[in-house]
């Protein structure tokens, strides 16, 4: 999912989205190369870098009579929230089935456009999660079963990247996997997109 630069693409029917921020190609490429010297683990299942993303609110599937509203209110949101700087900091976890990257710098900001995102869902008429702290993370890799983590955590530990220009609210539509194959993923679409102009 590199949404600066490609086209937009359309919705479908019974679309499954996110609102999001995505990362710079350079910080893709700085995570990938701190990757590198990290060894794979059995079980788990490691996130393709064209889906990573930072989640800012999760909103399920959104019927078509809602996207008008939900467009316009998360143009809104964007228009509010002016541009930040964000980069990749260390690494963290979901109990022991989920490793992730780290944010560091603009947090608040971050944490103000999630909670605006949510509120732009909310308003559209879109059912939403009970509220609970932001947590920025970028998802790595999953576990179905119990993993050791450590090892992942201990090698990215001192993981920095370089600061880039958060500047994009991005709407992402969530394709879930149907071959059956295993370990086949989700693929992320960008199906819309606005300026961070406040």
């Amino acid at each position: 999912m590199r949404g600066r630069g490609d086209r937009v693409r359309g919705y479908r029917r019974g679309m499954r989205l996110f609102a999001a921020v995505l990362p710079s190609d350079g910080a893709v490429r700085e995570l990938r190369a701190a990757l590198a010297g990290v060894p794979r683990g059995d079980g788990l299942r490691w996130t393709a870098e064209a889906g990573w993303h930072f989640t800012l609110a999760f909103l399920g599937e959104v019927p078509d009579r809602l996207l008008p509203d939900l467009h316009a209110r998360l143009a809104r949101a964007a228009a509010r929230t002016e541009p930040f700087s964000l980069r990749l900091h260390g690494a963290g976890h979901f109990g022991d089935r989920a490793l992730w990257a780290g944010a560091a710098g603009g947090l608040d900001a971050l944490r103000l456009l999630a909670e605006r995102a949510d509120a732009a869902a909310r308003r559209a008429g879109i059912p939403m999660e009970q509220h609970r702290r932001y947590t920025p993370h970028l998802t790595l890799a999953r576990s179905r079963g119990a993993a050791d983590l450590r090892p992942f955590l201990d090698a990215l530990a001192g993981f920095e990247g370089t600061p880039w220009r958060v500047d994009t609210l991005s709407l992402v539509r969530s394709n879930l996997p149907t071959s059956g194959v295993p370990g086949e993923q989700p693929r992320y679409e960008v199906a819309r997109a606005w300026p961070l102009t406040g």
